[in-house]
């Protein structure tokens, strides 16, 4: 019953940043750059709910952001999944109890989830090579999802370890073991 409602509050958060992402953040562009909160949300789920759901999420999130904003279908899917997959990754060689660290693995994630992006977008849309253009965005993105990162961090650590616990159990020894 637990999992059905974090699930449930899952998908309302990703509808509630579908429309920050819409309307809100488009009032408050930096350079011209918007953040990317599902890049966040997507890193939420990786670090605390399990490779299993991050694939999951992802691909089903990414589908729809496909269909309502962007021009292919599939690419944020794979930037999403892949996203949840290092997020993966970071959960099992670093800890989320860190502010600074969970600072650091966002960064890392915008970065690559750009690139990958950029360069999937390049190779199936014939997309100009704009490098200083992109540069820029890339930088303002990832110091605006940091921005975000700081003040968001407190509820994503109070209610990750409650979402960690009902996925992954209490494994706190034979992590380190």
């Amino acid at each position: 019953m637990r999992k059905i409602l974090i699930n449930i509050a899952i998908i309302i958060s990703f509808i509630f940043i579908y429309f920050l992402q819409a309307n809100f953040f488009t009032w408050f562009k930096i350079a011209g750059v918007m953040p990317n909160l599902f890049v966040i949300l997507m890193l939420y789920i990786g670090l605390f709910m399990g490779r299993n759901s991050s694939i999951t999420y992802g691909a089903i999130f990414g589908i729809l952001i496909d269909i309502f904003i962007s021009r292919k279908l599939g690419i944020t899917s794979i930037m999403l999944i892949s996203i949840g997959l290092i997020a993966n990754l970071f959960d099992k060689n670093f800890s989320k109890d860190n502010r600074i660290t969970v600072m650091a693995m966002v960064g890392i994630a915008t970065i690559i989830y750009e690139i990958g992006s950029y360069i999937l977008n390049y190779a199936f849309l014939n997309i100009n090579i704009e490098i200083i253009a992109f540069i820029k965005i890339l930088l303002v993105e990832t110091v605006y999802n940091i921005i975000l990162t700081i003040i968001i961090y407190p509820i994503m650590q109070l209610t990750g370890y409650d979402i960690e616990e009902e996925y992954k159990g209490s494994k706190i020894l034979t992590r380190y073991f």
